[in-house]
């Protein structure tokens, strides 16, 4: 989808465009997510957690969580076509500087990243997540995700899983946008054309 219809104020209780889309809405666990996984490992709550290899490195992870969603809601507000593809495209670097995190935490802990259907078959929280992105077309306020495993293995493959397939629907998203830019022409393109149409009939 990337029509932006639907889009007004929460108060009015409509949905804004983006929130209609599978490749937004799957970066809200992801978020959430990073943010348990990065405690977790800074817990000695958590021992069997290892930890990260700097508060830089907590950071880092958080930050690239959220703004691999975030772009996707300014992009989505953007006058221009043109803008909007370039959050996208933001956005997803942002989920592969994320995932290199994690398959780096992976590799300096020894830890095995399955194939996906490996870790569908051994992260049942991957087919959960799934089943509440598209029970209903936008997010509830509270989604109710599943806890993140207490395995750091289910929980990393988990993420790599979800982050996999963010990048993938993002990386569709951005094509559809592009395909639409060629078909329909840019913001400025548009008005160029509006303002020439009017001038022609004065």
């Amino acid at each position: 989808m990337v029509s932006k219809g639907s889009q007004g104020s929460m108060g009015s209780g409509k949905k804004a465009g983006y929130e209609y889309l599978l490749a937004y809405k799957v970066t809200v666990p992801i978020y959430d997510y990073t943010v348990v996984f990065c405690q977790r490992c800074q817990s000695p709550d958590y021992p069997n957690f290892p930890n990260l290899s700097s508060r830089r490195t907590f950071d880092q992870m958080v930050q690239a969580s959220r703004s691999g969603s975030s772009n996707i809601a300014e992009g989505n507000q953007q006058a221009s076509l043109e803008g909007y593809i370039k959050l996208v495209g933001v956005n997803r670097a942002s989920l592969e500087e994320l995932l290199k995190d994690f398959l780096t935490y992976a590799r300096q802990n020894r830890i095995v990243i399955w194939g996906k259907e490996e870790a569908v078959r051994k992260v049942r929280e991957v087919g959960e997540v799934w089943e509440i992105l598209k029970r209903t077309p936008t997010l509830p306020d509270v989604p109710n995700f599943p806890d993140l495993p207490k395995d750091p293995a289910k929980a990393v493959n988990l993420m790599v899983t979800l982050i996999n397939q963010a990048i993938y629907l993002q990386k569709k998203l951005q094509e559809s946008l592009e395909k639409k830019f060629v078909a329909e022409g840019g913001f400025r393109e548009n008005l160029f054309k509006k303002r020439r149409e009017y001038l022609e009939t004065k």
